[in-house]
């Protein structure tokens, strides 16, 4: 008989491999950050430079620490940093970047290395950074301008629908070009690499409430943080379900929550919060949605009910 050896996300099939994987979703995430450092300048190219550096840098060390494999090459330490750095204010202290990057890594190799973070590690070092330095992490530039603002579009509604799509609006480095986020995930999809699932139930959800709430759709799709968190972030390998339902469970509930932060919560922005929330439910969605081979269950009550038996003729 032979013994299966599971291990946990990413999965490769083919002559795919981790790093060919990783490479693929850095360069879906290229035309947003290009177009970030286009509105914002050297101050974002340094940021993001300095993101990714260090979260290359602290998986290098900490593999090290931890006598775990090494996993550099694999890229998915870029990816972590590059992410990260795509959800920074463009005129934060590179500092704090590089702690981000940090704080994320840590997470992961504490974990034990790539597949086995149970949350998003750029997700949970956002978080930290946003509580930490909550003034600049919600002072924006207005491009072009040099101007800071505290107000992005998300909040006055004040940009028109083009200058969402095209990034002509204050917001994080990354976030800002829409057109830029969706022909990345569109290339994500055509290549297999994520499943558009997740991403369609993310923003189909908070669609829906936010219309049957009487809001502007298309302008609360098209602004703040929430396409790189639908489409880069909930689709992450390692912390979303893997079963087709499951998916699609945990894009809705990212959906929802992200909904209720957005428009009754403290905080500006909620997609962030919304996946990382929801990948502490992952394990349980997994379980719940699995698909059991047939008559799984009709054994499994036959042997409750013999066990049950047993004990009572016992006593």
């Amino acid at each position: 008989m032979h013994k299966l050896h599971i291990e946990s996300a990413p999965h490769t099939h083919g002559n795919a491999s981790a790093s060919s994987m990783m490479l693929l979703v850095i360069i879906a995430l290229l035309p947003a950050a290009i177009t970030g450092i286009f509105n914002y300048g050297t101050q974002a190219a340094m940021l993001l430079f300095v993101s990714v550096g260090s979260a290359f840098v602290t998986e290098a060390l900490m593999t090290l620490i931890f006598r775990h494999r090494m996993t550099v090459r694999d890229l998915s330490a870029v990816v972590t940093g590059l992410i990260l750095g795509m959800l920074l204010p463009p005129d934060l202290e590179p500092w704090k970047a590089a702690l981000g990057s940090v704080l994320a890594i840590a997470i992961k190799q504490f974990f034990g290395g790539i597949g086995k973070n149970p949350v998003n590690p750029a997700g949970i070092a956002w978080i930290f950074l946003l509580i930490m330095n909550y003034q600049e992490m919600t002072t924006w530039r207005i491009p072009g301008t040099g101007e800071l603002t505290r107000v992005t579009p998300l909040m006055s509604g004040g940009a028109t629908y083009w200058d969402l799509i095209l990034g002509n609006c204050a917001s994080y480095i990354g976030t800002g070009c829409a057109a830029a986020l969706l022909l990345g995930a569109v290339f994500l999809c055509l290549t297999g690499i994520i499943s558009p699932v997740t991403p369609l139930s993310f923003l189909g959800s908070f669609a829906l409430l936010t219309w049957i709430g009487g809001f502007d759709v298309p302008g609360q799709l098209l602004s703040g943080c929430i396409l790189l968190a639908a489409c880069f972030m909930a689709s992450d390998f390692t912390t979303t379900p893997f079963t087709l339902a499951g998916k699609c469970v945990f894009g809705i509930g990212c959906g929802v929550l992200t909904f209720f932060i957005r428009h009754y919560g403290g905080y500006p922005e909620g997609a962030v919060f919304a996946v990382v929330v929801m990948n502490l439910l992952t394990p349980k969605l997994n379980r719940l949605t699995r698909r059991r081979p047939f008559g799984a269950a009709a054994k499994q009550k036959k042997r409750k009910e013999k066990k049950k038996k047993a004990v009572s003729e016992a006593a």
